[in-house]
């Protein structure tokens, strides 16, 4: 990740004169403070960058660069040092000023690729605090980055400390955090700004950059996530959605002097550009959209026809109940391959809904249906609990304070609706099929309503994820979903309650009937099934049916014509 760094003695003068003539003009970038602008890099070439002009109440500047995903080496000279040069797709230096300095120049270069880039230098005075000033790593290096890990399930945000601003020529204030010190009237917010859904364009990117590079900037587009004091710990954690830009930004502020500086933006789409396999632009596995399509065509069904075809129902609603655990304990278990992974849930999914139709042919229980039905109910109704701001409440950052609120949640639906099981019946079909259908939409049109249940998913196979903050954008495609899901649950109960007021509750128990009708064809003659043959007659006679079929007819005979 990129860091910034404090160069106390500026580059000579006299030093970026000469280096001014033996630049050629094609290399040479002019920069204004505070102007955004976009600039072509080349790979193996060294561009040098230009600012005169500089204000004399201005006492240090921020050159930053950015990139889409593509390293930049940015340095104060042409031959780069560990202590005044940094690399990163948002690399950005420091520069404290002296007395009279009103000029400087610095030097960039990509080593693996042309690319686009966007730059700016941010002036900032000396009554603004200094992002970074207090960085514990080195006290000669001034770290004012916003630096970003992530993986597929969070992302983790981390800062240096600040310091309070100081003059040009004057030594900066130590870095002391002790009772009454400058540095304890810090404060901190942290900034989140999303990009478009599924939009990868350096356009987009560089336009929202914009967005989150100044203070005032900062504070109208972005969202603030945390406010943090001077004692808390730098570091916060956010969920992650691999395929989605988003763009982070620290606002320090001193109160006493009711100033602020912005930290250097950084940006991640939460996945790579630059793999082979399971890159940015090939986040949807043919086997996921395959499965969840499957998925999805079954939902559809079921949200409408699901309490009339109940074997059906419970033969989805099992695999649906055994897959999501199977998933989870083959994926923290095993190292097997994701489509190998996929694969056996598919399988075990089915052989558990098919158990589940089995138990209830055998037992025929009414309460057995309103336990299932209820518990992936509650399971989809206390994931949505869990979407809300509610789950970034601390006391859920605790395991078993959380898994024990899920869980009841879950089973307290089916013990509300004991009384009424054709209505929960109902609802769980309408509720569990429709929400299929969004995820299956989810492989084609991009929606965060698919992080209503990723999100659970995701803190069972990762422990780490439960101090993660969970923002997630709501953009155009999300609220299109969102009436469709509606218009698909509502439409879906309102069918079956219609088309189920005049039948049964329930049906009656099969394996009662079964045996029922087998007595009833072994004692009644007059029952055509009565002379129905044993089910081994009938598969021998089909057996020799078909090979009738694969058996050359052979001749009768010699075969004369009458002669009249």
């Amino acid at each position: 990740m990129p860091t910034l760094r404090r160069v106390q003695s500026a580059v000579p003068f006299l030093l970026l004169l000469t280096l001014s003539q033996s630049q050629s003009p094609a290399d040479r970038i002019e920069f204004k403070l505070g102007r955004f602008q976009e600039i072509a890099l080349f790979e193996n070439k060294t561009f040098a960058g230009y600012l005169s002009n500089i204000p004399e109440d201005v006492t240090c500047v921020i050159i930053q660069v950015h990139t889409k995903y593509v390293n930049t080496l940015l340095s104060f000279y042409k031959v780069p040092t560990g202590e005044t040069s940094t690399t990163g797709q948002d690399p950005a230096l420091l520069l404290s000023l002296k007395p009279e300095e009103n000029a400087t120049v610095w030097h960039l270069q990509t080593q693996t690729e042309n690319v686009s880039a966007m730059s700016v230098i941010l002036p900032y005075k000396a009554r603004d605090p200094i992002p970074g000033g207090c960085n514990v790593a080195s006290d000669s290096m001034v770290d004012a980055s916003v630096h970003l890990q992530y993986n597929q399930y969070e992302a983790t945000i981390s800062f240096a400390p600040a310091n309070v601003g100081y003059a040009r020529g004057v030594v900066p204030p130590l870095c002391v955090f002790a009772d009454e010190e400058p540095m304890l009237r810090l404060q901190y917010d942290v900034y989140q700004f999303f990009l478009p859904e599924t939009d990868l364009t350096e356009k987009v990117l560089f336009a929202s950059l914009k967005k989150m590079a100044k203070v005032e900037q900062v504070e109208a587009n972005g969202v603030k996530l945390f406010s943090l004091s001077a004692r808390d710990k730098t570091s916060v954690t956010v969920s992650s959605i691999p395929g989605q830009g988003v763009i982070y930004n620290v606002i320090v502020k001193d109160p006493k002097m009711n100033t602020s500086a912005a930290y250097t933006p950084a940006h991640t789409y939460g996945c790579s550009f630059t793999e082979k396999l399971d890159n940015c632009y090939t986040l949807k596995r043919t086997s996921t959209r395959i499965f969840l399509v499957s998925v999805g065509l079954v939902g559809l069904f079921i949200c409408f026809f699901g309490h009339r075809y109940l074997k059906t129902e419970l033969l989805f609603f099992g695999f649906i109940l055994v897959g999501f655990v199977s998933f989870v304990l083959l994926t923290q278990r095993t190292v097997l391959h994701y489509d190998v992974i996929l694969g056996l849930v598919a399988v075990l999914g089915s052989v558990g809904g098919s158990l589940l139709v089995m138990c209830w042919w055998r037992s025929g229980s009414v309460a057995f249906c309103v336990l299932v039905a209820g518990l992936l109910l509650g399971f989809l109704l206390s994931s949505l609990i869990f979407f809300t701001p509610l789950a970034n409440v601390k006391v859920f950052n605790d395991d078993a304070v959380f898994w024990v609120t899920f869980i009841s949640v879950a089973f307290l639906v089916p013990l509300i609706f004991f009384s009424c099981p054709r209505p929960l019946n109902i609802l769980a079909c309408g509720f569990v099929g429709s929400y299929a259908v969004i995820l299956a939409i989810h492989n084609f049109v991009f929606t965060n309503l698919a992080y209503i249940t990723l999100n659970i998913v995701k803190r069972a196979l990762h422990g780490e994820f439960k101090a993660a903050f969970v923002n997630v954008p709501f953009q155009m495609n999300d609220y299109i979903l969102i009436s469709v899901w509606v218009a698909l649950l509502v439409s879906g109960i309102v069918f079956q309650f219609h088309r189920e007021k005049k039948q049964p509750r329930f049906p009656p128990n099969p394996y009662k009937t079964w045996k029922r009708d087998r007595q009833r064809r072994q004692t009644n003659v007059l029952d055509p099934s009565h002379h129905v043959p044993p089910i081994r007659d009938r598969m021998k006679s089909a057996l020799t049916d078909v090979k009738h079929l694969f058996t050359k007819q052979q001749p009768a005979g010699e075969q004369t014509p009458l002669l009249l």
